[in-house]
């Protein structure tokens, strides 16, 4: 399988207990029989560059005001997901950041993430050869938001093709509405059993260590939510009607918006034939209209940096309740209905690999804090 890398020329509801399947017309089969007559020869694009456009305000109030005459009350304070994520999608990433440390995820909006350590680049590096492992990457040109987006739908398609024909396939793109608001994530792995009857896929994460410890408690809770986030988007987009027209609307998305050569002769290269962005988004509809949902058992792997050694294999059941719990207190840190909370006291040593310590008022505050 290939994965086409475009080069920028320009800047759910919760609950699945009923399925919103479309009855698939001839139309649509049509469709389908064309995504999987791409699946062989299929290239998926890295998103390596975005196209940005203006965004519209959201009107997002976080802190009441203090009470007194109107003339001395100050006006509401934004939101951090109208101040940070306008107009964008909450990535996965940020919530397993929020739930790490709130803190911590503030002093990042507020003045930008500090350099990636050495152990973070390597763990970079390794998915990067966990992709490569099945994946080809190719290069796509584009010039718009409408065209990242046509891109990263024709990732998910052909990488969901290479799902059911090959019984793997990485780096896969999800999107949807958690609790009110747009998630988007890149799925790790997607492993389809070969052995039983079930066709239900699962789900994988692979976590790098540089030493030969096993992960704390705290580490295997942020990789449960992560994965569970995924679970939560992949199989919303397979038994849910995805949304499209709020998604036209929350993005400023042209669903008419004339694709260009480029972009138009890599899809045609799959075997798919769209002259508008509207019509890559009716395939994407489809292609998951065909998908199962993934299995409850999710895999958090733990290997060793230095030798690719496994050094643990978590497995796990998916949780609905907790997870809505996570996400609801997640959201309320980022719509701004409270200030940030600092980590328990038994998970002060995260403090330790923190760079902004220093400054962080929880360690001012205790004067013999061993963090």
């Amino acid at each position: 399988m290939h994965h086409a890398s475009p080069s920028s020329s320009a800047a759910a509801r919760p609950g699945a207990e009923e399925f919103l399947v479309d009855i698939v017309s001839d139309e649509e089969m049509a469709l389908i029989d064309a995504a999987l007559a791409a699946a062989a020869a299929g290239a998926r694009p890295l998103l390596s560059a975005a196209a940005r456009r203006a965004a519209v305000p959201l009107s997002c109030a976080a802190y009441p005001p203090a009470a007194g005459d109107i003339e001395d009350t100050p006006l509401p304070r934004r939101s951090r997901l109208a101040r940070f994520r306008e107009r964008r999608a909450l990535a996965v990433t940020d919530i397993t950041a929020t739930e790490w440390c709130e803190k911590q995820m503030e002093f990042v909006l507020e003045r930008g993430k500090p350099e990636k350590t050495v152990a973070m680049k390597v763990g970079s590096d390794r998915h990067a050869q966990l992709e490569q492992e099945v994946v080809e990457r190719v290069d796509v040109a584009i010039r718009s938001a409408e065209e990242l987006w046509a891109v990263k739908f024709m990732n998910f398609i052909v990488g969901t093709n290479q799902l059911m024909f090959e019984g793997i396939t990485r780096e896969i793109p999800v999107i949807g509405v958690v609790e009110g608001s747009w998630m988007i994530g890149i799925i790790d792995e997607i492993q389809m059993p070969t052995v039983g009857m079930s066709l239900q896929p699962m789900l994988v994460d692979t976590k790098t260590r540089s030493t030969r410890t096993a992960p704390s408690e705290a580490q295997k809770r942020n990789g449960r939510l992560q994965l569970m986030c995924y679970k939560y988007l992949w199989d919303n987009l397979t038994t849910e009607k995805f949304p499209a027209e709020n998604f036209f609307s929350y993005f400023d998305l042209d669903p008419n918006y004339l694709l260009s050569d480029d972009v138009k002769g890599y899809i045609s290269s799959l075997g798919f034939d769209a002259k508008t962005f509207e019509d890559v988004l009716k395939y994407f509809k489809v292609t998951c209209h065909t998908l199962p949902r993934s299995q409850e058992q999710l895999l958090l792997r733990y290997e060793l940096q230095e030798d690719h050694s496994l050094l643990e294999e978590y497995r796990f059941t998916y949780d609905a309740r907790w997870f809505k719990d996570q996400i609801q207190e997640v959201l309320s840190f980022w719509i701004g209905s409270r200030e940030p909370k600092f980590v328990a006291e038994e998970e002060r040593w995260k403090c330790r690999f923190c760079k902004f310590v220093s400054d962080c008022p929880m360690i001012a505050s205790v004067p013999r804090c061993r963090c």
